[in-house]
This record gives C-alpha cells, structure tokens and sequence, in this order.
C-alpha cells in the first residue's frame, strides 16, 4: 500500500506565501501544496492599495495575483480558513472550524498586522488602517465625501496616502512623532527632499508631533487634538504608525521568536519541518552581522524563491540584497541595500534625477535613486556583486554609471 504524502502547507496567501507556493511548481514539485488563505478575496498584491487603487484605478479583481483557474491548473488546494495552532508533534495545522491538516513541512508566511492607536475614541468609524484589500475599499469609498484627513505617521504608507489625497484636492495633514519623515529608512537629506515635494503638493507635515487624543461628538469625528494643544479638523482620519509581525502560532507551537519567528540562513526554524517567510520572519544572513526582519515585498518575494530551492532540493543561503520602493505623488523612491551604519553620503544630480549612495568608510552600503531607475539598478548589481564605486566618480555627473561596474 502506497503511503499518503502530506502537503507542503503554506500559512498564509501573501506575497510570500503565493510566491512559494507559485515556485514550488515551478521548480518542479509534484507532491501537494496546500496554501491557507484567511481572507474572503482570493491572493491579492498589497502595494497598489495605497497607490494607484486609492486613486480609483481598477476593481479588486485588478490586483489579485491570479484568477481562481490558476490554483486547480496549478494544483495548489486554496484553503479559506484560519490556523487555530501547530501540533508539532503530529505534524498537524489545526484550523479554527475545527478541521485538521497534516503536513510535510509548514512554512509560516503569516505577514504583519497594523499597529494600533491607543488613545481615546481611537475605535471611532472613521480611524482607518491600510493593509488589506477590504481597507483599500473601505477608504476608497470615505476619500470621494471626505473634505479634510489627518494621516498619523510618515512611513510609506502615510505619505503615499497623503500624496493619494491631495492630489484629489483634499486637505491633508501629516502628524509624525520623529523629528523628520521616514526617518527609520532614509537619511535627513531624502526626508527633507520629500518634506518640500508633500508641501508643494499642498499637504501640511507635523514632525516632532504626537496625537493625544481622537476628538468625537456623539460618534461623529471631529479631528485629532496634538501633544501641544493644537486641533486638526478632520472628517477621516487614517494611521499608518507601522506593523506587528503575526508571531503568535509559532511562539505558541514553542518555537523562538523574538521582533519575528526566528529563522537561520537557509529560512529554516528550529523545527527541521518548519520554515517562516516574509514580514513575520527574523533571519540570519551572511551580508549583515545582526539578524534582520524586512517589510518589503521583495524580501517576501525572494526568500520564497530561495526556500522553494531548499524544499526541491536546492539549497542555498538566503542572500538577495535588500529593495525597496515608494511612489509618492509623481517622484519614484527606490532603494537597494540598508544604510544602517553610513558615515558618508555621496550625492549625484543629473537631469530630472538624484541618488544617493551611502558608505561607512570605503564599503558601499545603499543607493536611495528618486526618479533614477538606472542609479538603482546599477547600485543594486554593485551591491549583488560585492563592490564598492569610487566616491569621486560618483558624485561626477558626468561619470557614466556603467563604466564602474567593469
């Protein structure tokens, strides 16, 4: 009698859980998939929610990753349930209807959830998040009858809705409690490029600020009340003060976690038949001497395919430069690699276009390129290849970028 193979069981139908289970098949795994999915649409892409899906481009049906005949071509069994817990011991995902899976292996791809407001009236009907489709509804609906929004936060989020808002002749105010905009990824002169261009825009940023207090009439919202006793009116106010990753079933299953579910190079837990991917994961690599979680698509993105790899056969560290983007109003901001410990910033301008490149001593680290495509791509292939351009070429407008990959 044949044995029954157990599915490779993905938690979680994200960027990084459809990614995997999407380059299991193409990597030749014939075995089950099993991807679990605890929302009503089918895997959607995250990142046009706050762009060009609030500004009325498309219907749900726009951003999904594929329609639903591509999971029973696949052969992927799309799951609409929520894991409950992990029996480790039985090899079994425990659903919340009561329903069991077992597995051959169990990838956590389980993501991120929004930080939430702690303050008075913060559950009012018109605090809204941004993170999953039914937001992105939610919001695209109150923008077309709303006259005044307070955005809480200045991360990527807060200011591409800001952009979003304004562009549709909403006033908008930006409430940040650091000193200056997207202070945890980019440098004071990007946060201040970006400053001028939300202010032209129309948009007015608070930094240095704090809400205390949501007001409301009888349910009915009136603005937010600052730290020094200024009132923003606003008739919808949305925040965007960063996320959580959803660690709890693995910290429940007894597996490390720590600011994410604890993960070697090779995006493997301490359970040999357990992984974890994406914004939930913590992991190790060979490029930076201290574990690291990302929240970027990208990452999601890459280590799906690099665990894919592992569970077909293939294994490698996981070693993908870091890359990140923004569109905000009409500037593109692109990013590869982390700058965490520059020292130098090389700036270069040419026409309609900068970037800036970060170094700590004479090792390049990152290159921020807004509205630069070719100063991303090539700083991103220096960084893939271990290199580091001379500075004073650099900052040569002149110096044709790809003469310093040779």
């Amino acid at each position: 009698m044949v044995g029954i193979i157990e599915p490779i069981v993905v938690v979680g139908a994200g960027h990084a859980g459809f990614q995997l289970a999407s380059s299991l098949r193409q990597s030749g795994y014939d075995g089950p998939v099993a991807l679990i999915n605890n929302e009503p649409f089918l895997p959607y892409q995250r990142p046009p929610l706050s762009k060009a899906y609030l500004q009325g481009a498309g219907e749900p049906d726009t951003v999904l990753f594929r329609p639903d005949c591509f999971y029973a071509e696949q052969r992927i069994d799309l799951v609409s349930d929520q894991v409950a817990s992990i029996d480790r011991t039985a090899r079994k995902a425990i659903f919340a209807s009561g329903n069991s899976l077992g597995y051959r292996h169990l990838v956590f791809a389980t993501g991120a959830r929004n930080r939430k407001l702690q303050l008075p009236n913060a559950d009012n009907d018109d605090v809204l998040y941004l993170r999953s489709l039914a937001d992105g509804e939610t919001i695209r609906r109150r923008l077309d009858a709303a006259r005044r929004v307070v955005v809480i936060g200045a991360g990527f989020i807060g200011l591409e809705f800001a952009a979003t808002a304004a562009d549709k002749g909403i006033e908008v105010d930006v409430v940040e409690l650091a000193q200056r905009i997207m202070a945890r990824v980019v440098s004071p002169l990007i946060s201040a490029h970006f400053l001028a261009r939300h202010e032209i825009a129309g948009c007015r940023i608070h930094c240095g600020r704090s809400v205390e207090c949501i007001e409301a009439v009888d349910g009915r919202l009136q603005g937010v009340v600052l730290d020094d006793g200024r009132r923003l009116a606003a008739d919808l106010v949305v925040v965007g003060i960063g996320v959580v990753p959803n660690v709890e079933l693995a910290l429940d299953a007894g597996l490390p976690s720590r600011q994410g579910i604890v993960v070697d190079e090779y995006l493997a837990t301490a359970d040999p038949h357990i992984s974890a991917i994406g914004d939930c994961a913590l992991f190790s690599s060979p490029r930076y001497e201290a574990p690291v979680r990302l929240e970027s698509v990208a990452n999601a993105t890459d280590q799906a395919k690099c665990l894919a790899a592992r569970l077909t056969g293939n294994p490698a560290p996981f070693d993908a430069v870091p890359w990140f983007w923004s569109d905000q109003g009409k500037d593109k901001l692109q990013i590869a690699g982390l700058n965490t410990g520059y020292d130098r910033v090389v700036v270069r301008v040419t026409e309609g276009a900068r970037s800036h490149w970060y170094f700590a001593g004479a090792t390049f680290l990152a290159v921020d390129a807004i509205d630069d495509p070719r100063a991303y791509m090539l700083g991103k292939r220096l960084l893939e290849a271990g290199r580091s351009p001379d500075p004073a070429a650099l900052a040569d407008p002149a110096t044709d970028l790809k003469t310093l990959l040779r």
